[in-house]
C-alpha cells in the first residue's frame, strides 16, 4: 500500500514537473524551430535584409532589372521582382501567427507526458490490492486515455477544415472511414483468422463493433495525412529527378524517409498471416530432425510465439519512434511543395502565371500547423497505444463503473496493441497506394 501511494505521488509530481518544463522551454516550438518557409516579395519589407531563396537563372544576382528583350513589338513586360521568392527561417513569431498553433502545442504536451508516465508505469512493481486511490495505474492510463482522446478529436477537427482540403478528399475521406469499419468489423469478428492474425476471445458483440467503429474513424482521419505524408515522400526522395536541391533534402533525411517508410510496411505485415506463417516456429521441435523433409523444414524455421510478440512490440515502438523523428522532413517538404509549384509555372511559359504558386504559397504557410498536428498524429497514436497495451495490470479491477461502461475493459490490452497496430497499417496502406499512383502517374505533383 506504501508503495503504491509512492507511486501515485511519482507520478502526479512527474505529470506537473514535465508540463511545467515543456511550457517553460517551449519545447513544441523548439521542435519545428529552424525549418524554412516560403514567401513572394510583396509580403515582406526589404530594409530586413531577406534574400531570396530562387531567383530565375537567366537573372543577375545583384539586380533585380529586367534585361531588355529584343523584340520590341510584343505589348506584355515580364515582372522579375514578382517572379521571385524568399526563405524564411520558423521561428516562435512565425509559429504564433498560424491556425492550429495552440491544439499543436496542448496535443505534444499531452502526449509527451503520457507516453513517459506510462513508459516509467512499464518499469515500476505493480502493487497488489491497493484500492481506488492508491491504484498506481490511475494517473499514466488516464493520461495515455486522455492523450489519444484529444489527438483523436484534434484530427476529426482539422479533417473538416473547410479550405485545408478539397471536397473530394474529404468525400474519400468518408469513404475510407467507412471501408476501415467494414474491414475492422472483419478483423474483430474473426471472419478472416487465415488473413488476420487478431484473435478476441473475451470481447462481446457490441464490444467488437465498438472497436469496428473506432478503427473506421481512424482510417478516415488518416487518410488525408497519410497521402500529404506520400506526397512529401515522393519530393524528398526526388523521384523525379529533378535535381534540384532547394526541393529536394538531404542524403540524412532521406535515409530516414526511406527506413521510415519500410519500417511502417514491415511493421504492419506482422499482424498478416503469411509473414506470420514465416517467422513464427509453431512446431517448436528440433530442426534438425526436419532435415529430410522440406515443409516440415520450413515450419521449423523461425522464432518462439513469445519471441514474436516481443518483436511486435519493438517494430511499433521503433515505427512511432522514427515517424517522429521523419516529421521535420516530412514538414520540410510540404513546404517546399510550394516551391516545386513556383518553379513550374515560372518556367511554364513565356509570361508564367503565378497566381495559383501564390495562392498554394499562402496556403502551405497558413495552415502550417494543422499538417504538423496531422504528422503528429499517427506517432502519437501508436505510442499512446503502445503504452496503454504494456501496462502489466487490471486496469478497472478497482473501477466497477467504468468497467461496466465500457464494453472491452476486460481486454484492454489486448484492444490498445490492435489499434497501435491498426494506425501503423492504415498509414502503411494509404502512402503505400499513394505512391504507387504517383508512381504510374495518376497522381501528381503541381
Amino acid at each position: 500500500m506504501a508503495t503504491s501511494y509512492k507511486n501515485l505521488i511519482l507520478y502526479t509530481s512527474l505529470c506537473l514537473t514535465l508540463t511545467l518544463i515543456l511550457k517553460l522551454l517551449k519545447i513544441p516550438i523548439f521542435f519545428l524551430h529552424g525549418l524554412f518557409t516560403y514567401i513572394h516579395p510583396d509580403a515582406v519589407d526589404n530594409s530586413k535584409g531577406i534574400k531570396a531563396a530562387i531567383r530565375r537563372p537567366d537573372s543577375d544576382s545583384s539586380s533585380f532589372e529586367l534585361k531588355k528583350r529584343g523584340k520590341s513589338k510584343e505589348k506584355y513586360e515580364f515582372d522579375e521582382n514578382n517572379a521571385q521568392i524568399f526563405r524564411l527561417k520558423l521561428d516562435e513569431g512565425h509559429l504564433e501567427t498560424r491556425i492550429y498553433f495552440k491544439e499543436y502545442c496542448d496535443a505534444f504536451r499531452l502526449s509527451l507526458v503520457g507516453v513517459l508516465c506510462l513508459l516509467l508505469k512499464i518499469f515500476l512493481s505493480v502493487s497488489e490490492d491497493s484500492g481506488v486511490l492508491g491504484n498506481e495505474v490511475l494517473v499514466p492510463v488516464l493520461l495515455g486515455v486522455a492523450g489519444v482522446g484529444k489527438v483523436l478529436v484534434i484530427l476529426a477537427k482539422v479533417s473538416f477544415e473547410k479550405s485545408a482540403s478539397k471536397r473530394s478528399e474529404k468525400q474519400l475521406s468518408v469513404g475510407m472511414g467507412f471501408l476501415g469499419f467494414l474491414l475492422g468489423f472483419i478483423i474483430c469478428c474473426e471472419l478472416a483468422p487465415s488473413v488476420f492474425d487478431v484473435k478476441f476471445g473475451s470481447i462481446d458483440g457490441f464490444g467488437r463493433i465498438s472497436v469496428a467503429l473506432l478503427m473506421g474513424c481512424f482510417s478516415g482521419f488518416l487518410f488525408m495525412p497519410a497521402t500529404k505524408c506520400a506526397r512529401a515522400f515522393w519530393i524528398g526522395t526526388d523521384q523525379l529527378r529533378w535535381n534540384l536541391s532547394i526541393i529536394s533534402c538531404g542524403w540524412i533525411a532521406r535515409v530516414i524517409l526511406y527506413v521510415n517508410y519500410l519500417l511502417i510496411v514491415f511493421t504492419a505485415l506482422l499482424w498478416i498471416k503469411p509473414m506470420t506463417a514465416v517467422l513464427v516456429n509453431v512446431n517448436n521441435s528440433d530442426t534438425k530432425e526436419a532435415i529430410g523433409n522440406a515443409d516440415k523444414l520450413v515450419e521449423n524455421l523461425g522464432i518462439s510465439q513469445s519471441d514474436f510478440e516481443k518483436l511486435r512490440v519493438w517494430c511499433l515502438l521503433l515505427s512511432g519512434i522514427l515517424q517522429v523523428v521523419a516529421l521535420r522532413p516530412n514538414l520540410q517538404m510540404y513546404l517546399n511543395e510550394a516551391v516545386l509549384s513556383w518553379y513550374q509555372r515560372l518556367h511554364s511559359s513565356k509570361v508564367p502565371d503565378l497566381d495559383f504558386s501564390r495562392a498554394k504559397v499562402f496556403l502551405h504557410n497558413h495552415y502550417l500547423c494543422l499538417v504538423v498536428l496531422q504528422f503528429f498524429a499517427p506517432p502519437a497514436l501508436v505510442l499512446l497505444f503502445l503504452g496503454l497495451s504494456q501496462v502489466e495490470s487490471n486496469l478497472f479491477e478497482n473501477f466497477q463503473f467504468i468497467s461496466s461502461l465500457l464494453p472491452c475493459s476486460a481486454s484492454f490490452k489486448e484492444v490498445a496493441l490492435l489499434l497501435a497496430w491498426w494506425v501503423v497499417f492504415v498509414w502503411a496502406i494509404f502512402t503505400s497506394a499513394s505512391l504507387l499512383l504517383y508512381r504510374r502517374g495518376i497522381l501528381y505533383v503541381s
